[in-house]
């Protein structure tokens, strides 16, 4: 910035810092802000000009601004009142220096626009760069977080577990499924699976490929797998593409997929009195 610009604004800092936060308080009240609290907005405007006045004499970004922009998406602060707020204070800082101007001609306005863009510019740049890098990052942790919860592997009962699978399956999460599966089955021991696909919503081929793909693959290293949560409709969906579910035990519900397990490792579901008769019948024999 030439110093003649430099020197308007610094002078004149406070009457257009005035200017910005009325024009921005003016358009808050329709807009994404106007659920903030007014002390954590006028509080966050006065950091964000100040941020805004470091860079005046910077070459580069003053380290300020990303300390500014890291909390602020920690905080959930959109990008747009970053970039929203910039612009502003372009249009108020131009309007001020023409303003001050004794004569306003068009290769005076071009200086006066090509000065103030070469200030406010670098940082809406650092800002969206920043914003980016930072909403990314979150979000390729929440994925990850999402991925460790989405294919469960619960033991319930000694080499009984059970996988209930939630939301759509694609490509990528049936393969997460499948590790989760074979880890589980090997970790926990368990003769018998059951996928619970209660809360798949749509079982079309590719899905029901990679279900057979994963029974399958826990067939193979000697555990049975039983697919429970078929409801009436999967049930026609099913049968309508033509696949074909032979190869392991499927029920309708976890309930019963869960006692036919308990039948395939040699245990059943009794009556606690039945259970007490038979016990009275035994230690009455052997009186």
């Amino acid at each position: 910035m030439t110093n003649e610009f430099k020197n308007i604004v610094v002078e004149n800092s406070d009457t257009i810092v005035k200017k910005w936060l009325g024009e921005i308080s003016k358009n808050r009240v329709n807009d994404y802000t106007a659920a903030i609290s007014e002390e954590l907005f006028q509080s966050t405007n006065r950091e964000f000009v100040n941020v805004i006045f470091a860079n005046l004499d910077k070459q580069g970004v003053a380290p300020e601004l990303n300390d500014f922009t890291e909390r602020l998406v920690n905080l959930g602060w959109p990008l747009s009142y970053l970039t929203d707020g910039l612009q502003s204070f372009r249009r108020v800082t131009i309007d001020f220096i023409l303003s001050q101007s004794e004569k306003v001609d068009t290769s005076h306005f071009s200086k006066v626009l090509d000065t103030v863009d070469k200030w406010v510019d670098p940082i809406i740049n650092q800002l969206v760069n920043e914003y980016s890098g930072s909403w990314e990052h979150i979000v390729s942790l929440q994925r990850v977080a999402l991925q460790e919860l989405s294919a469960p592997l619960i033991p319930v009962m000694d080499n009984i577990t059970i996988m209930p699978l939630i939301g759509t399956i694609d490509t990528e999460r049936a393969k997460l499924i499948m590790e989760n599966l074979l880890d589980g089955v090997i970790k926990h021991n368990a003769e018998v699976v059951l996928i619970d696909i209660t809360g798949v919503p749509v079982v079309d081929t590719m899905v029901a490929h990679h279900i057979i793909q994963a029974a399958e693959a826990v067939r193979l290293i000697g555990s049975t797998c039983i697919l429970v949560g078929i409801r009436p409709e999967i049930a026609q969906t099913i049968v309508n593409l033509g696949i074909d579910l032979g190869k392991f035990p499927t029920k309708s519900s976890l309930r019963k997929g869960f006692q036919s397990a308990l039948e395939l490792t040699n245990r059943h579901i009794v009556d606690k009195s039945e259970a007490n008769d038979d016990i009275e019948k035994i230690l009455d024999s052997l009186k």
